[in-house]
């Protein structure tokens, strides 16, 4: 999302140049995929983690642009709203002890974030969705300075042509209009990124749709938007809806959402390129001055970057990346589905439990997409963001089971050998899928954390919504710092 653009208007010669320029990339992408060597020997991750600013008084802190400044790292970035920051995480191979210092160096790296951006005014949070926020902050004023987002903003609506609805039916209901994506801003993600080949990409997407709702099951951390009791992982709905470029009536005729989890299982990552430029129409028509076919007839590696730009405006949970390193192609499974938080280690034990039990599902003998429909994927995945970790869902063989006890029983077995497969330390594995499974013995997540929390302090504790919202983050960010796993937190009034 945070990739710079000039400010501009588009024509339609530009639209016109762009249609003709990404329908050649994608035949170049197609003769890529059949004739050239692709990086993935050894196999890298990475992980991006989104972050909100919150003041003093756990309000949301419009300061980006000083945090950053204060900050002065480039692996801190400027994210959609100005109570937003990002962290890119360098990439790194899963084995041995690798996880730990992954913890340790996201920590250290956190914490002196923490004290520069401290000194600007504001304070890190790790959360799906900032519970103290209110419709006033995510108007088109509160969006980062990038032209970017100014022109994401401008385009979304001009394909539109009416302001966004956003309903949401949750434990309370919330219906609300907006003139702008800012409320796109509340939702704060962990993405984790994994190097295939393309000959696996399709088995690792199909594996990584599969297992999404299971994940946001056991990871929710977005309960509460507007002083609303929602989704356990509101986070899903929201980013469905708040980038929507359709009308009621374009909606009604089948026409696909940009925020989209996808419509089938896939044979080749060229399929996923190709429904981008079918389906959608360019947000953003681009064009750089390169010549895709004659570069590759030369020998070297097209950045395609035109299909790049349009593969991201198009927000499916688990996105397939093209990229080049060094003057070598490579291709990412790019997993969308899980908040931010609440702490570094439950997020580096969501990756842990994703990396080895995607390992495991892509590499079967009998894959178990085949088993089961695409819908039913589907289903299970804004089942889990509804219900969170109590939720069911339909697995093959079982039929519906609640999630704890289809991670216990087979899930869990199955990341850990998937770790292993990827050479993580038999210490490393119980450590970080212990944390998993303690998370499915007592229930507890984020999201159920911050809703008990609410209701004990609106009930024992006698505060209304506003002041127990508050507190309540109040109170999240001591373990949140001390890397205490979400499972441990005390709930009290």
């Amino acid at each position: 999302m945070g990739e710079e653009v000039d400010s501009r208007e588009f024509t339609r010669e530009d639209r016109t140049k762009y249609r003709q320029k990404i329908r050649r990339s994608l035949d170049v992408f197609a003769s890529m995929l059949r004739e050239s060597r692709f990086e993935f020997e050894r196999p890298m991750t990475g992980m991006e983690i989104e972050l909100n600013l919150v003041d003093g008084e756990a309000n949301p802190a419009m300061r980006n642009a000083q945090v950053l400044s204060a900050i002065a790292d480039p692996d801190f970035q400027t994210e959609l709203g100005q109570f937003n920051i990002e962290i890119n995480v360098a990439p790194r191979r899963l084995i041995g002890e690798e996880n730990s210092n992954l913890e340790r160096e996201l920590r250290a790296s956190l914490n002196n974030a923490e004290q520069h951006a401290s000194k600007a005014g504001a304070h890190m949070v790790m959360i799906g969705i900032l519970p103290t926020l209110r419709r006033e902050h995510l108007t088109a004023g509160s969006l980062s300075a990038n032209p970017r987002y100014a022109l994401l903003n401008e385009q979304i609506f001009a394909a539109r042509g009416e302001d966004l609805d956003i309903r949401i039916d949750g434990v309370d209901r919330l219906a609300v209009t907006t003139d702008s994506i800012a409320p796109e801003a509340a939702c704060t993600s962990t993405q984790f990124h994994l190097q295939v080949s393309p000959e696996q990409f399709a088995a690792y997407w199909n594996a990584a749709q599969v297992i999404a709702g299971v994940q946001v099951a056991l990871g929710a951390n977005s309960p509460l938007l507007f002083g609303r009791e929602l989704w356990r992982e509101t986070r899903i709905p929201l980013f469905e809806q708040a980038t929507d470029t359709r009308s009621e009536e374009i909606r009604a005729q089948g026409v696909r959402p940009r925020v989209w989890f996808g419509e089938r299982w896939i044979t080749s990552v060229f399929d996923l390129f190709e429904e981008n430029v079918t389906y959608f129409p360019a947000l953003l028509p681009i064009c750089d001055d390169e010549d895709p076919e004659q570069l590759l007839e030369s020998g070297e590696t097209p950045a395609l970057s035109e299909l790049r730009l349009h593969n991201g405006t198009v927000y499916r949970w688990n996105r397939p990346i093209y990229d080049v390193v060094k003057g070598r192609p490579h291709l990412r499974v790019e997993n969308r589905v899980l908040p931010a938080g609440p702490t570094v280690v439950d997020t580096v034990a969501n990756g842990a439990f994703y990396y080895g039990l995607v390992r495991m599902l892509a590499e079967a003998e009998r894959p178990i997409w085949t088993q089961m429909s695409f819908s039913a994927a589907e289903e299970n995945f804004h089942s889990c963001a509804r219900h969170g970790i109590v939720a069911s869902v339909f697995w093959p063989g079982l039929g519906y089971v609640p999630v704890a006890e289809l991670v216990l029983r087979r899930l869990l077995p199955l990341a850990h050998e998937g770790l292993e497969r990827w050479g993580v330390s038999k210490q490393e594995r119980d450590r970080l899928l212990g944390i998993i499974e303690q998370r499915c013995l007592t229930g507890r997540n984020g999201a159920t954390w911050q809703v008990d929390t609410l209701h004990a302090l609106e009930g024992e504790g006698h505060l209304d919504r506003q002041s127990a919202l508050h507190e309540m983050l109040r109170r999240y960010l001591p373990p949140m710092h001390e890397n205490v796993p979400v499972h441990e937190w005390p709930v009290t009034a």
